[in-house]
Protein backbone atom coordinates (compact mmCIF):
# COMPACT_ATOMS: atom_id res chain seq x y z
CA UNK A 1 0.00 0.00 0.00
CA UNK A 2 1.12 3.35 -0.48
CA UNK A 3 2.15 5.47 2.28
CA UNK A 4 -0.34 8.50 2.87
CA UNK A 5 0.49 11.65 2.36
CA UNK A 6 0.29 13.95 5.79
CA UNK A 7 -0.65 16.84 3.51
CA UNK A 8 -3.76 15.38 2.81
CA UNK A 9 -4.17 15.04 6.28
CA UNK A 10 -3.25 18.81 7.15
CA UNK A 11 -5.97 20.09 4.68
CA UNK A 12 -8.75 17.47 6.63
CA UNK A 13 -6.94 18.90 10.20
CA UNK A 14 -7.94 22.36 8.96
CA UNK A 15 -11.19 21.90 7.86
CA UNK A 16 -11.93 20.18 11.47
CA UNK A 17 -10.80 22.87 13.38
CA UNK A 18 -7.48 21.24 14.56
CA UNK A 19 -9.29 18.53 16.53
CA UNK A 20 -7.35 14.96 18.06
CA UNK A 21 -6.78 12.26 16.17
CA UNK A 22 -9.16 9.83 17.12
CA UNK A 23 -12.42 12.78 16.55
CA UNK A 24 -10.65 13.42 12.81
CA UNK A 25 -10.82 9.48 12.52
CA UNK A 26 -14.88 9.89 13.09
CA UNK A 27 -15.00 13.23 11.57
CA UNK A 28 -13.65 12.38 7.82
CA UNK A 29 -16.17 10.32 6.57
CA UNK A 30 -18.37 13.14 6.95
CA UNK A 31 -16.13 15.77 5.93
CA UNK A 32 -14.15 14.65 2.96
CA UNK A 33 -17.34 14.27 0.43
CA UNK A 34 -18.23 18.09 1.63
CA UNK A 35 -14.33 19.11 0.83
CA UNK A 36 -14.19 17.25 -2.68
CA UNK A 37 -17.84 18.90 -3.88
CA UNK A 38 -16.32 22.50 -3.07
CA UNK A 39 -13.05 21.57 -4.62
CA UNK A 40 -11.28 21.88 -1.72
CA UNK A 41 -9.26 18.71 -1.66
CA UNK A 42 -8.74 16.25 -4.79
CA UNK A 43 -8.19 12.76 -4.04
CA UNK A 44 -7.79 9.28 -6.54
CA UNK A 45 -9.09 6.18 -5.32
CA UNK A 46 -6.02 5.02 -3.87
CA UNK A 47 -5.55 7.89 -1.55
CA UNK A 48 -9.47 7.80 -0.87
CA UNK A 49 -9.39 4.56 0.58
CA UNK A 50 -5.54 5.50 2.73
CA UNK A 51 -7.99 8.64 4.20
CA UNK A 52 -10.47 6.65 4.91
CA UNK A 53 -8.97 3.89 6.43
CA UNK A 54 -6.63 5.49 8.52
CA UNK A 55 -6.23 4.82 12.27
CA UNK A 56 -6.13 7.54 14.68
CA UNK A 57 -2.75 6.76 15.65
CA UNK A 58 -1.37 7.34 12.60
CA UNK A 59 -3.17 10.69 11.53
CA UNK A 60 -1.48 12.00 15.43
CA UNK A 61 2.03 10.30 14.27
CA UNK A 62 1.77 11.90 10.32
CA UNK A 63 0.25 15.58 11.92
CA UNK A 64 3.22 15.72 14.85
CA UNK A 65 5.38 18.62 12.92
CA UNK A 66 2.18 20.18 11.66
CA UNK A 67 0.96 20.76 15.40
CA UNK A 68 4.07 21.79 16.75
CA UNK A 69 4.40 24.27 13.93
CA UNK A 70 0.39 25.28 14.81
CA UNK A 71 1.33 25.84 18.45
CA UNK A 72 4.33 28.23 17.41
CA UNK A 73 6.92 26.01 17.45
CA UNK A 74 6.27 24.71 20.99
CA UNK A 75 6.03 20.71 21.65
CA UNK A 76 3.77 19.45 23.99
CA UNK A 77 5.81 17.90 27.04
CA UNK A 78 4.17 14.87 28.32
CA UNK A 79 4.26 13.82 31.94
CA UNK A 80 7.13 11.65 33.24
CA UNK A 81 4.24 10.52 35.63
CA UNK A 82 2.03 9.36 32.62
CA UNK A 83 2.54 6.04 32.48
CA UNK A 84 2.04 5.45 35.91
CA UNK A 85 -1.31 7.65 35.62
CA UNK A 86 -2.58 5.54 33.11
CA UNK A 87 -2.85 2.81 34.54
CA UNK A 88 -4.22 4.06 37.78
CA UNK A 89 -8.25 3.62 37.63
CA UNK A 90 -10.38 6.56 38.52
CA UNK A 91 -12.64 7.17 40.74
CA UNK A 92 -14.96 9.79 41.19
CA UNK A 93 -16.82 10.96 43.99
CA UNK A 94 -20.02 9.32 42.83
CA UNK A 95 -17.86 6.17 42.73
CA UNK A 96 -17.77 5.28 46.50
CA UNK A 97 -20.89 3.61 47.03
CA UNK A 98 -20.52 4.07 51.16
CA UNK A 99 -17.27 1.98 51.32
CA UNK A 100 -16.70 0.06 54.65
CA UNK A 101 -13.31 1.72 56.61
CA UNK A 102 -9.88 0.98 55.47
CA UNK A 103 -10.56 3.24 52.52
CA UNK A 104 -8.57 6.62 52.33
CA UNK A 105 -8.64 9.58 50.43
CA UNK A 106 -4.70 10.76 50.69
CA UNK A 107 -3.71 14.20 49.44
CA UNK A 108 -0.64 16.61 50.60
CA UNK A 109 -1.18 20.31 51.70
CA UNK A 110 1.62 22.84 50.93
CA UNK A 111 3.24 24.51 53.61
CA UNK A 112 5.18 27.55 51.59
CA UNK A 113 3.58 30.43 52.91
CA UNK A 114 3.13 32.62 49.62
CA UNK A 115 6.12 31.45 47.69
CA UNK A 116 6.11 27.74 46.63
CA UNK A 117 10.57 28.60 45.63
CA UNK A 118 12.90 26.46 47.64
CA UNK A 119 12.48 23.29 49.73
CA UNK A 120 9.71 23.40 52.58
CA UNK A 121 7.49 21.13 54.54
CA UNK A 122 4.50 19.39 52.91
CA UNK A 123 1.30 17.80 55.29
CA UNK A 124 0.48 14.36 53.96
CA UNK A 125 -3.50 14.13 54.84
CA UNK A 126 -5.35 10.76 55.29
CA UNK A 127 -8.47 10.48 56.11
CA UNK A 128 -11.13 7.54 56.20
CA UNK A 129 -13.79 8.56 53.78
CA UNK A 130 -16.69 5.67 55.74
CA UNK A 131 -14.96 6.84 59.59
CA UNK A 132 -13.67 10.28 58.72
CA UNK A 133 -10.59 9.55 60.82
CA UNK A 134 -7.88 11.47 59.82
CA UNK A 135 -4.17 11.36 59.89
CA UNK A 136 -1.79 13.86 59.10
CA UNK A 137 2.38 13.60 58.74
CA UNK A 138 4.66 16.06 57.84
CA UNK A 139 7.06 16.00 55.18
CA UNK A 140 10.85 17.61 55.27
CA UNK A 141 10.40 17.98 51.50
CA UNK A 142 8.11 16.70 49.08
CA UNK A 143 9.46 13.40 47.94
CA UNK A 144 8.28 10.49 47.05
CA UNK A 145 10.26 7.84 49.39
CA UNK A 146 9.32 10.03 52.13
CA UNK A 147 5.41 9.56 51.33
CA UNK A 148 6.29 5.64 51.82
CA UNK A 149 7.72 6.17 54.96
CA UNK A 150 4.84 8.69 56.09
CA UNK A 151 2.11 5.95 54.72
CA UNK A 152 3.65 3.70 56.66
CA UNK A 153 3.46 5.40 60.01
CA UNK A 154 -0.05 6.41 59.43
CA UNK A 155 -0.49 2.57 58.94
CA UNK A 156 0.46 1.81 62.20
CA UNK A 157 -1.76 5.09 63.67
CA UNK A 158 -5.24 3.60 62.05
CA UNK A 159 -7.09 1.40 63.97
CA UNK A 160 -7.68 -0.78 61.25
CA UNK A 161 -5.44 -1.62 57.97
CA UNK A 162 -5.65 0.33 54.91
CA UNK A 163 -7.07 -1.27 51.71
CA UNK A 164 -7.81 1.22 49.60
CA UNK A 165 -5.94 4.89 49.24
CA UNK A 166 -7.27 7.52 46.27
CA UNK A 167 -4.85 9.85 45.10
CA UNK A 168 -4.70 13.25 43.28
CA UNK A 169 -2.61 13.51 40.07
CA UNK A 170 0.29 14.82 42.32
CA UNK A 171 3.62 13.88 40.59
CA UNK A 172 5.15 12.81 44.58
CA UNK A 173 2.41 10.54 44.33
CA UNK A 174 1.02 9.25 41.50
CA UNK A 175 4.81 7.76 40.33
CA UNK A 176 6.47 4.34 40.50
CA UNK A 177 7.56 4.05 44.13
CA UNK A 178 4.35 5.07 46.01
CA UNK A 179 2.21 3.17 43.92
CA UNK A 180 4.28 0.35 43.53
CA UNK A 181 4.45 0.03 47.58
CA UNK A 182 0.92 0.22 47.53
CA UNK A 183 0.31 -2.81 45.28
CA UNK A 184 2.87 -4.87 47.83
CA UNK A 185 0.95 -4.08 50.81
CA UNK A 186 -2.33 -5.22 49.02
CA UNK A 187 -3.39 -1.44 48.96
CA UNK A 188 -5.82 -0.36 46.16
CA UNK A 189 -4.75 2.36 43.96
CA UNK A 190 -7.05 5.02 42.52
CA UNK A 191 -6.76 8.70 41.33
CA UNK A 192 -9.16 11.65 40.92
CA UNK A 193 -10.04 13.17 37.57
CA UNK A 194 -7.12 16.28 36.93
CA UNK A 195 -8.55 19.94 38.15
CA UNK A 196 -11.70 17.92 39.66
CA UNK A 197 -11.47 18.64 43.23
CA UNK A 198 -14.67 18.11 44.06
CA UNK A 199 -13.69 13.80 43.56
CA UNK A 200 -12.14 13.89 46.89
CA UNK A 201 -14.33 16.03 49.12
CA UNK A 202 -13.55 14.01 51.82
CA UNK A 203 -9.21 15.01 52.15
CA UNK A 204 -10.33 18.27 50.76
CA UNK A 205 -12.48 19.33 53.62
CA UNK A 206 -9.72 17.81 56.29
CA UNK A 207 -6.94 20.10 55.06
CA UNK A 208 -8.98 22.71 55.80
CA UNK A 209 -10.65 22.23 59.19
CA UNK A 210 -7.62 20.35 60.04
CA UNK A 211 -4.27 21.33 58.86
CA UNK A 212 -4.90 25.16 58.02
CA UNK A 213 -7.02 25.28 60.97
CA UNK A 214 -3.77 23.75 63.36
CA UNK A 215 -0.91 25.23 61.88
CA UNK A 216 -2.20 28.42 59.28
CA UNK A 217 -0.46 29.42 55.99
CA UNK A 218 2.80 30.34 57.11
CA UNK A 219 5.80 29.05 55.93
CA UNK A 220 7.49 26.23 57.27
CA UNK A 221 10.78 24.39 57.21
CA UNK A 222 13.68 22.57 58.88
CA UNK A 223 14.04 19.24 60.33
CA UNK A 224 13.37 20.83 63.90
CA UNK A 225 10.21 22.47 62.58
CA UNK A 226 9.26 19.08 61.80
CA UNK A 227 9.80 17.41 64.70
CA UNK A 228 7.38 20.66 66.55
CA UNK A 229 4.51 19.73 63.97
CA UNK A 230 4.93 15.99 64.59
CA UNK A 231 4.26 16.56 67.90
CA UNK A 232 1.15 19.10 67.28
CA UNK A 233 -0.23 16.32 65.25
CA UNK A 234 0.62 13.71 66.86
CA UNK A 235 -1.92 15.42 70.12
CA UNK A 236 -4.10 16.74 67.58
CA UNK A 237 -5.18 13.13 65.82
CA UNK A 238 -6.59 12.27 69.07
CA UNK A 239 -8.60 15.07 70.23
CA UNK A 240 -10.12 15.22 66.18
CA UNK A 241 -10.75 12.02 66.31
CA UNK A 242 -12.09 11.20 69.67
CA UNK A 243 -13.51 14.66 70.30
CA UNK A 244 -14.45 16.57 67.65
CA UNK A 245 -18.14 15.61 66.13
CA UNK A 246 -18.74 16.48 62.32
CA UNK A 247 -21.56 16.57 59.62
CA UNK A 248 -21.09 14.08 57.28
CA UNK A 249 -23.92 14.16 54.42
CA UNK A 250 -26.53 11.51 53.62
CA UNK A 251 -28.53 12.11 50.48
CA UNK A 252 -28.25 14.89 48.07
CA UNK A 253 -31.73 15.76 45.90
CA UNK A 254 -32.34 18.11 43.26
CA UNK A 255 -35.51 20.00 43.04
CA UNK A 256 -35.88 22.54 40.45
CA UNK A 257 -33.41 24.87 40.88
CA UNK A 258 -32.96 23.86 44.89
CA UNK A 259 -30.48 21.59 45.89
CA UNK A 260 -31.76 19.91 49.57
CA UNK A 261 -29.17 18.09 51.88
CA UNK A 262 -29.56 16.11 54.37
CA UNK A 263 -27.37 14.87 57.19
CA UNK A 264 -26.72 12.18 59.73
CA UNK A 265 -26.67 13.42 63.38
CA UNK A 266 -23.04 14.87 63.92
CA UNK A 267 -20.78 12.41 65.57
CA UNK A 268 -16.68 11.68 65.90
CA UNK A 269 -14.62 9.48 64.14
CA UNK A 270 -14.84 7.55 66.82
CA UNK A 271 -18.16 6.93 67.51
CA UNK A 272 -18.56 6.01 63.48
CA UNK A 273 -16.20 3.55 64.05
CA UNK A 274 -17.59 1.64 66.95
CA UNK A 275 -21.23 2.13 64.95
CA UNK A 276 -19.71 0.41 62.10
CA UNK A 277 -20.73 -3.08 61.49
CA UNK A 278 -17.83 -3.68 59.22
CA UNK A 279 -15.29 -3.04 62.61
CA UNK A 280 -14.45 -6.18 64.74
CA UNK A 281 -14.95 -6.61 68.04
CA UNK A 282 -11.31 -6.32 68.49
CA UNK A 283 -10.87 -2.97 67.15
CA UNK A 284 -13.67 -1.43 68.92
CA UNK A 285 -12.65 -2.76 72.38
CA UNK A 286 -8.75 -1.20 71.59
CA UNK A 287 -10.40 2.15 70.75
CA UNK A 288 -12.85 2.01 74.33
CA UNK A 289 -9.73 1.55 76.08
CA UNK A 290 -7.93 4.24 74.23
CA UNK A 291 -10.74 6.62 74.95
CA UNK A 292 -10.95 6.32 78.59
CA UNK A 293 -7.14 7.22 78.87
CA UNK A 294 -7.60 10.81 76.76
CA UNK A 295 -7.99 14.11 78.72
CA UNK A 296 -9.06 16.49 75.96
CA UNK A 297 -7.93 19.96 78.07
CA UNK A 298 -4.11 17.99 77.94
CA UNK A 299 -4.39 17.37 74.78
CA UNK A 300 -5.44 20.75 73.67
CA UNK A 301 -2.80 22.37 76.04
CA UNK A 302 -0.13 20.17 74.30
CA UNK A 303 -1.21 21.51 70.79
CA UNK A 304 -1.30 24.99 71.98
CA UNK A 305 1.93 24.71 73.32
CA UNK A 306 3.07 23.45 69.97
CA UNK A 307 1.55 26.05 68.33
CA UNK A 308 3.11 29.19 70.19
CA UNK A 309 6.77 27.63 69.08
CA UNK A 310 5.49 27.49 65.49
CA UNK A 311 4.84 30.65 65.74
CA UNK A 312 7.89 32.05 66.50
CA UNK A 313 9.22 29.54 63.61
CA UNK A 314 7.23 31.00 60.13
CA UNK A 315 9.57 33.45 59.20
CA UNK A 316 11.94 35.86 60.21
CA UNK A 317 8.91 39.14 59.52
CA UNK A 318 6.85 36.54 61.81
CA UNK A 319 9.99 36.52 64.10
CA UNK A 320 10.26 39.57 64.93
CA UNK A 321 6.33 40.38 65.15
CA UNK A 322 6.38 37.60 67.85
CA UNK A 323 9.31 39.43 69.38
CA UNK A 324 7.66 42.49 69.53
CA UNK A 325 3.71 41.24 70.53
CA UNK A 326 5.17 38.75 73.68
CA UNK A 327 3.54 36.05 72.84
CA UNK A 328 1.73 33.48 75.32
CA UNK A 329 4.67 31.77 77.15
CA UNK A 330 4.70 27.67 77.26
CA UNK A 331 2.11 25.67 78.94
CA UNK A 332 3.04 25.01 82.49
CA UNK A 333 0.50 22.18 82.57
CA UNK A 334 -2.90 21.20 81.99
CA UNK A 335 -4.17 22.51 85.08
CA UNK A 336 -3.31 25.73 84.92
CA UNK A 337 -3.93 25.80 81.23
CA UNK A 338 -7.88 24.65 81.99
CA UNK A 339 -7.92 27.57 84.50
CA UNK A 340 -7.13 30.13 82.15
CA UNK A 341 -9.42 28.92 79.11
CA UNK A 342 -12.36 31.07 80.76
CA UNK A 343 -10.60 33.69 81.05
CA UNK A 344 -8.58 34.33 77.99
CA UNK A 345 -11.72 33.91 75.53
CA UNK A 346 -12.06 37.90 75.57
CA UNK A 347 -8.85 37.89 74.07
CA UNK A 348 -9.51 36.59 70.71
CA UNK A 349 -7.29 34.75 68.95
CA UNK A 350 -3.71 34.49 70.51
CA UNK A 351 -2.33 32.01 68.38
CA UNK A 352 0.81 33.71 66.17
CA UNK A 353 0.50 31.15 62.99
CA UNK A 354 -2.86 32.24 62.39
CA UNK A 355 -2.61 36.35 62.92
CA UNK A 356 -2.09 38.37 59.97
CA UNK A 357 1.04 39.97 59.62
CA UNK A 358 -0.36 43.81 59.02
CA UNK A 359 2.00 46.51 57.81
CA UNK A 360 2.28 50.15 59.41
CA UNK A 361 0.18 52.41 58.40
CA UNK A 362 2.06 55.13 56.36
CA UNK A 363 0.98 58.24 57.07
CA UNK A 364 0.13 60.77 54.09
CA UNK A 365 0.09 64.56 53.72
CA UNK A 366 -3.53 66.00 53.28
CA UNK A 367 -3.24 67.79 50.21
CA UNK A 368 -4.66 71.31 50.72
CA UNK A 369 -8.10 72.26 49.03
CA UNK A 370 -9.51 74.48 47.57
CA UNK A 371 -12.56 75.05 49.97
CA UNK A 372 -10.28 75.23 53.06
CA UNK A 373 -10.26 79.46 52.73
CA UNK A 374 -14.51 79.02 52.76
CA UNK A 375 -14.56 76.60 55.45
CA UNK A 376 -16.03 79.58 58.41
CA UNK A 377 -18.82 80.89 55.68
CA UNK A 378 -19.54 77.28 54.78
CA UNK A 379 -20.26 76.44 58.83
CA UNK A 380 -21.68 79.44 59.44
CA UNK A 381 -24.14 78.98 56.42
CA UNK A 382 -25.41 75.41 57.58
CA UNK A 383 -25.60 76.42 60.23
CA UNK A 384 -28.38 78.90 59.35
CA UNK A 385 -29.93 76.54 56.98
CA UNK A 386 -29.29 72.68 58.07
CA UNK A 387 -30.86 71.59 55.12
CA UNK A 388 -28.80 73.52 52.75
CA UNK A 389 -27.72 71.01 49.89
CA UNK A 390 -24.59 70.61 48.41
CA UNK A 391 -25.46 72.19 44.81
CA UNK A 392 -26.54 75.27 47.07
CA UNK A 393 -23.34 75.51 48.59
CA UNK A 394 -21.28 75.19 45.47
CA UNK A 395 -23.46 78.01 43.65
CA UNK A 396 -22.88 80.19 46.70
CA UNK A 397 -19.26 79.61 46.61
CA UNK A 398 -19.16 79.98 42.98
CA UNK A 399 -21.34 83.92 43.65
CA UNK A 400 -18.93 85.00 46.73
CA UNK A 401 -15.56 84.12 44.37
CA UNK A 402 -16.80 85.74 41.43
Amino acid sequence: MAPLSGMRLWRLWEASDRIRGKRLKVTIPTLLPSLEQHGRLKLDQTDRALVLGVSAATIDRLLVDTKIAAAGGKRRRVGFYSAVRREVPIRTFNDWHDPPPRFCEVDMVVLGGTSVAGSFIQTLTMVDVATGWTECMPLVTRESCLVVRAMERAQNLFPWLISGADFDNDSALMNDVVVSWCRTQKIEVTRSRAYKKNDQVFVEQKNGAVVRRLVGYGRFDGVETTRVLERLYAASRLHTNFFQPSFKLKDKRREGAEVIKRYHVPATPYERALAHPKLSKVVNRRLRELYRTLDPVALLAEMRDAQAELGTRVGASAGKLAAATSPLAPTESAAAFAKGLGNDVHLGEQRLIHRRMRKPYKKRMRMPSMVDPHLADIERWLAAEPRLTALAILGRLAEHCA
